[in-house]
């Protein structure tokens, strides 16, 4: 939503400015720019746009433009406006502006729109493992380690600590394997962080683009005799016009007076926010979130309402009685739950709809890896293969990887999600988000009775 009313407030402030200082001009033209607007929106809410193309395009149709107004006293065909345009490279009318704005635009889209992308990713994965379903094995280890007290008339005494840290590693042993995934990618999204933050920051390129655009339009007319002589020297001497056009002047086509830019002018979102300040916070909820899957029954243990807590020992239940647990406390994983005393976990048949968010964070912190380095990967999910194109600075083959063998890389919308986890939960009516809050109601249950 920022990125949106930023690009929104860019827009409105070009428009305000070119009216002010081209007037009719500019309206009679307004749909060159309003298209360039048009295409960046697309871009950054997922349109399959490639900035460079885009923005050699707004350039080279803008100087169509401008070549007919400096010149009214010709007629210009469609083919010969066409050859005009293949001058853009090497006349350079603009100046530097269009090298310099197309390196600063796509760097900042490419970055604002994958970090926003990977945010997305990483709920989205978040949400889908919440609804995983619990294994029978994990059911009956908690509902032992919660209730068998009872039975063994210890109503007040409550599990150990490390009792209950492998009754949960056993249960959560499939959503630990993702940690390694979900930590690169965490600090993948940091790195991308620091471009938000750096020299392609998207707010300080969007900004000044009014000024940046009328600067070119100023250079195009300061040099219009020039450019002018050359076209006509590549693209052949053009048709005189009517006689009525022909007695329009340069002057009288431009306003050459433009407002400065003021840097303490900055358009704001409704909320008068800033990005500094939104990347600020979001990279420390990031970085609190690294090694989330793994700490996960560190964090449930150590709840006073769930376990006596790792200084008491001696006066827990240890699933059998009131003493100290003996067994050693498993390691994180799947594989590592082959010995565990408290859940029956069968590691030959890893949960494949966690496998797939695996894969869902790979590829994205493959991509985000890729716009770190400025380079625009598009996904394309497909059952065979998965291939990438799309433009940037370039990079290294030890830098951005150039195949891919991911299968899913977006996240899908709610409702395409919702039948995916029906589709792949073999017990639909327990999941790990329904699995943590009924074990922190019976743990409340047993301790109101």
């Amino acid at each position: 939503e920022f990125f949106r009313e930023l690009l929104e407030n860019a827009e409105r402030s070009l428009n305000d400015m070119f009216v002010r200082t081209y007037g009719m001009l500019y309206m009679q033209n307004s749909e060159v720019f309003q298209d360039l607007f048009t295409e960046l929106k697309r871009y950054y809410t997922g349109g399959n746009v490639n900035l460079e193309e885009m923005l050699n395009d707004f350039w080279a149709r803008l100087l169509e433009r401008m070549f007919q107004l400096i010149n009214p006293q010709y007629h210009f065909s469609e083919d010969y406006l066409e050859c005009v345009s293949k001058y853009t490279d090497q006349l350079k009318p603009f100046g530097d502006v269009p090298r310099k704005l197309k390196v600063q635009v796509t760097r900042a889209f490419i970055a604002a729109r994958t970090f926003v992308q990977g945010l997305t990713v990483g709920r989205e994965v978040a949400n889908r493992v919440s609804k995983v379903s619990p294994t029978p094995g994990c059911i009956r280890a908690l509902m032992k380690m919660l209730y068998c007290p009872y039975c063994r008339g210890l109503p007040t005494v409550k599990p150990c600590n490390n009792y209950c840290l492998n009754v949960m590693k056993g249960c959560l042993a499939n959503q630990a394997d993702l940690d390694t995934e979900w930590n690169l990618f965490i600090d993948a999204m940091l790195l991308v962080a620091e471009r938000l933050e750096g020299p392609f920051n998207i707010e300080s390129v969007m900004d000044p683009i009014d000024v940046k655009i009328s600067e070119a339009i100023m250079n195009m007319q300061e040099n219009s005799m020039q450019v002018s002589a050359k076209v006509f020297q590549g693209c052949g001497q053009p048709k005189p016009a009517p006689a009525l056009r022909s007695s329009r002047s340069v002057p009288e086509n431009f306003n050459t007076r433009f407002r400065p830019y003021n840097p303490e002018e900055r358009p704001t979102t409704a909320a008068g926010t800033s990005l500094d300040r939104l990347v600020t916070d979001i990279k420390e909820k990031l970085k609190l979130s690294k090694k989330f899957w793994s700490t996960l029954p560190y964090t449930i243990c150590k709840d006073e309402r769930v376990t006596a807590g790792p200084s008491v020992e001696e006066d827990c239940w240890n699933g059998h009685t009131k003493a100290r647990y003996l067994p050693e406390i498993m390691n994180d994983g799947l594989t590592n739950q082959i010995n565990n005393p408290e859940v029956d976990v069968d590691i030959t048949r890893p949960d494949t709809f966690i496998r797939q968010q695996i894969m869902a964070l790979r590829v994205m912190t493959n991509k985000l890896k890729n716009a770190y380095n400025g380079n625009d990967v598009n996904f394309q999910d497909t059952s065979d293969e998965t291939s990438g194109s799309g433009s940037g600075s370039g990079c290294t083959d030890d830098i951005c990887p150039t195949e891919f063998d991911f299968i899913t890389t977006e996240a899908p919308p709610v409702d395409s999600d919702r039948r995916e986890v029906e589709a792949s939960a073999t017990q639909p009516s327990w999941s790990l988000q329904t699995l943590l809050i009924i074990f922190l109601s019976l743990v409340l249950q047993r301790q109101w009775r």
